[in-house]
C-alpha cells in the first residue's frame, strides 16, 4: 500500500515527516515558524513555506482553514507510514506487560479475552481481537454435561487450547451415561476427521450396526448437529475501549461520534478489515478509507495475525484515529501478536 507519488527530495522528506510527527501529537496545525524553532531542519523559514506549500499541491499536506497551518493528508499518512517513520521496539515497560499478561494467562481463551483489553490499556485506543473461525481451528475434544429439564451444556475444546461452551436445550431426553458415551463417539471420530466430514460418517456406521449401540449413534448425531458450529461460521470479535476515540478532537462531533460507534457495532465490518490480515499474514496498516471504516474518516487500522503451528488463527488489532502514535502502536500489536502465536505454540522467541 506504498502511496503512488513523485520521488521527494531528503529535504520534502524530512520536513513531512516533522509536520507529522508534530501534527500526532499536537493536533494542531503545523505552521513554518514553529516547526523550525522544534525540529533542525537547517533551511530557512521561506524555505519551509514553499516546501510545504509543494507537499500540499503533491496532496500529502491540507489547509483546514485559510490562514492556519498544514496538516497531513490520508495520502500524507500513507507515505509517512511507509517510507518515513522510524519505528523502535516497544519500551522495556511495555514489553514486559506485554509478555507478563500472555504467560501468566490460565488458559488460551483467557489470552484471547485479554488481549484486546491489553492492546486498548497500553495505546489508549480500541483494543480488537478476532477468536478463530472454526474452519481454521476445529474442535478436537467435547464433552457434555446433563442440566436440568433436557438442557445440555456442550464444552468444546478447539485444536489451539480454546475452550468454549454452548448452552443447548435438547428436543429429546438423555441420560447422563448416553451423554458421555455420545461424547466417547463424538471424540474418537473427531480425532480422525474434520467435522465437515463428521454427520456421513456417522450416518455410515449407523447403516452398518443395528445393535443396541445404533440408538446411541442416532442420538450422537443429533446431538453433534444441535451443538456443533456451521462449518462457515466466523470467530468472535472482542472489542475493548472504542468509547476512548471519542475523547480525540477527530470525533468531538455528535455524528461523526455516532457513525463510529455503529461501526463497531457492526462486527461484521470489523471481520471483513482483519480477514485481510489474516491473507496477507502480517502486519498491516489500513488508514482512512483504506479501510472498511471507510464510511467513518479520520479512522486507521493497524492489525496484525496471531497463530499456531504455521498456520494462522485470527488477528488483533488497534484502531484509532488516522493521527494515531503510529510509532508506539505498530510495534505493540506487532509484539502482542508474537507473544500470542508463541504461547499458543506457532511463534518463535521474540
Amino acid at each position: 500500500m506504498t502511496a503512488s507519488a513523485p520521488e521527494l527530495g531528503r529535504r520534502e522528506r524530512e520536513i513531512l515527516r516533522a509536520i507529522v510527527h508534530d501534527y500526532i501529537h499536537s493536533g494542531e496545525p503545523v505552521a513554518s515558524q514553529p516547526l523550525l524553532a522544534r525540529h533542525a531542519l537547517e533551511c530557512s523559514p521561506a524555505t519551509v513555506r514553499n516546501v510545504m506549500a509543494d507537499l500540499e499541491a503533491l496532496g500529502f499536506l491540507e489547509k483546514p482553514h485559510a490562514s492556519s497551518g498544514r496538516v497531513p493528508t490520508e495520502r500524507g499518512y500513507r507515505l509517512y507510514v511507509d517510507a518515513l517513520l522510524k519505528v523502535r521496539a516497544p519500551s522495556p515497560a511495555d514489553r514486559e506487560r506485554i509478555e507478563r499478561a500472555t504467560q501468566d494467562a490460565p488458559a488460551v481463551d483467557s489470552l484471547l479475552g485479554n488481549a484486546a483489553e491489553l492492546l486498548h490499556s497500553l495505546s489508549h485506543y480500541a483494543g480488537v481481537v478476532t477468536t478463530p473461525a472454526p474452519r481454521s481451528d476445529p474442535t478436537r475434544h467435547i464433552e457434555f454435561v446433563r442440566l436440568r429439564e433436557n438442557r445440555v451444556l456442550a464444552v468444546f475444546v478447539s485444536q489451539a487450547g480454546i475452550v468454549t461452551n454452548k448452552l443447548v436445550q435438547l428436543d429429546f431426553p438423555m441420560e447422563p451415561a448416553e451423554l458421555e458415551g455420545a461424547a466417547g463417539y463424538l471424540n474418537e471420530k473427531l480425532g480422525r476427521l474434520p467435522i465437515s466430514g463428521l454427520r456421513e460418517a456417522i450416518l455410515a456406521d449407523m447403516r452398518a450396526d443395528q445393535s443396541a449401540l445404533h440408538g446411541l449413534i442416532a442420538k450422537a448425531l443429533r446431538l453433534a448437529e444441535q451443538t456443533f458450529p456451521p462449518a462457515k461460521a466466523a470467530g468472535e470479535v472482542l472489542v475493548e475501549g472504542e468509547e476512548s476515540l471519542l475523547d480525540t478532537p477527530e470525533f468531538a462531533d455528535v455524528g461523526k461520534a455516532r457513525a463510529l460507534l455503529r461501526a463497531f457495532a457492526e462486527k461484521d465490518r470489523i471481520l471483513r478489515v482483519l480477514d485481510r490480515v489474516l491473507s496477507g499474514s502480517e502486519l498491516q496498516i489500513f488508514i482512512g478509507a483504506e479501510s472498511e471504516f471507510a464510511a467513518v474518516p479520520d479512522v486507521s487500522v493497524v492489525a496484525a495475525p496471531y497463530g499456531h503451528g504455521g498456520q494462522v488463527l485470527g488477528a488483533l488489532a488497534v484502531i484509532g484515529p488516522t493521527r494515531m502514535n503510529y510509532a508506539r502502536v505498530i510495534p505493540l500489536v506487532d509484539l502482542t501478536a508474537r507473544e500470542i502465536s508463541r504461547v499458543l505454540g506457532g511463534g518463535s522467541d521474540s
